[in-house]
């Protein structure tokens, strides 16, 4: 399992029009074969920052979806913090 997970930093006005842009690439990796999670969003605290977590099966999943993925152009970010992880299992939270 690959999780990609972390936030970045824009300005606070531009926020909101950042996570819109996203919006399709989050409903077609959704729909795509692999994919568990994926999800770009407003930070409930910071106005500055917006949150990305996407959870895929596997590393193949993952490749082929990056080929495939049209990522809205954006300007640069203030600041990114967004890493892969590489998870041996998964269950219950509780």
């Amino acid at each position: 399992m690959i999780i990609i997970a972390g936030y970045e930093l824009v300005n606070a006005k531009d926020r909101d029009r950042y996570v819109a842009a996203f919006g399709d690439l989050v409903s077609h990796a959704r729909e795509f074969d692999g994919c568990i999670h994926i999800a770009v969003t407003a930070d409930s605290v910071d106005p500055e920052r917006i949150d990305s977590v996407e959870v895929w099966r596997d590393a193949d999943a993952l490749n082929k979806w990056r080929k495939r993925a049209k990522a809205p152009r954006m300007k640069k970010p203030k600041h990114s913090a967004v890493k892969r992880y590489d998870a041996t299992d998964g269950g219950p939270l509780f």
